[in-house]
């Protein structure tokens, strides 16, 4: 009895296997001394092969269970602000026939002239020089020589406006805010800035009227800020324009039959179809262009 019961018990790996327990151990590359046999005189059976594998496979990790302060998921209630903004760009999105043409600038002479008088501009007014007021002067002078831009579609007639407000956009931690620099026709360098610093900080400290937000005939939005290299910014409503700038990238360009590493920043502007023909929209970018790497031409009005 003592023999047969260790006869039972004992390691099979020196027994011999059936060709189909064999294929078993073999394709699942099993150790037949580890399998507990069940077969006629302590023989491995194809179930006992089968069991094995089971047996040998490793549990499954178990999911980690979410920590207390922590969970998987969290459901939050959309703030106002961004159920309006989520309204408005779907609006946008739905009237508009929205398409983006792009182009390039050369910064180089912008930030030569930002570099040379950055300092006497901010002892002489009080804020410091930024790129911001050199394109809202480009797009007040492109907005005059193609004034579609500028305009709005109010069921079938075209309301083309005269007046220069240039909606900026800000983000805060609340969502994306565009409040209005009013007449930018009429303020120089230093009030551009200081109006487009003191809406940020407004937009900001949560401190935006609802007269600061409404109005503005064209809109200009900065993804450079966040290291943007290309986007295609999205009209906002009712306006048939929005300049995209994007982050400034050294980059070699041909000047001249010769190779240079310039700064270069890539422009887009989206546009209502409906209103600004392809033709108006590229003129325009072409011409931003051309006022912001030769910034006299702004200042000569040329």
């Amino acid at each position: 009895a003592n023999t047969g019961s260790a006869a039972f018990k004992a390691p099979a790996g020196d027994a011999v296997l059936s060709p189909a327990v064999q294929r078993v151990v073999t394709e699942n590359n099993l150790d037949p001394a580890a399998i507990t046999p069940t077969g006629p005189k302590g023989n491995i059976t194809k179930g006992d092969a089968l069991a094995a594998i089971g047996a040998a496979a490793p549990a499954p990790a178990a999911a980690p269970a979410p920590r207390a302060d922590h969970p998987r998921e969290e459901r939050v209630k959309m703030t106002r602000l961004r159920q309006t903004i989520a309204r408005r760009l779907k609006e946008s999105q739905n009237t508009a026939a929205q398409l983006t043409t792009f182009n390039e600038v050369d910064m180089t002479a912008i930030m030569a002239l930002r570099n040379q008088y950055k300092d006497a501009f901010e002892k002489a007014h009080g804020v410091k020089l930024g790129f911001m007021s050199f394109f809202t002067k480009a797009v007040v002078h492109a907005l005059k020589e193609i004034p579609a831009v500028n305009a709005e579609i109010d069921g079938t007639d075209i309301i083309y406006k005269n007046h220069y407000d240039i909606g900026v956009a800000v983000g805060t931690d609340k969502g994306l805010v565009v409040p209005v620099l009013r007449d930018a026709d009429q303020l120089t360098l230093a009030g551009i800035e200081k109006g487009i610093g003191a809406l940020g900080k407004a937009a900001r400290d949560g401190e935006l009227t609802l007269d600061q937000l409404q109005g503005g005939t064209f809109t200009i939005t900065n993804g450079g800020t966040y290291g943007s290299l290309m986007s295609t910014p999205i009209l906002n409503a009712p306006q048939s324009g929005i300049l995209g700038m994007h982050n400034i990238v050294q980059r070699p360009m041909a000047v001249n039959g010769q190779v240079e590493i310039r700064p270069m920043m890539y422009v887009a502007l989206s546009y209502d179809h409906r209103l600004v023909d392809g033709k108006e929209a590229v003129t325009f970018l072409v011409r931003i262009k051309q006022l912001l790497e030769d910034p006299a031409r702004a200042l000569l009005d040329l």
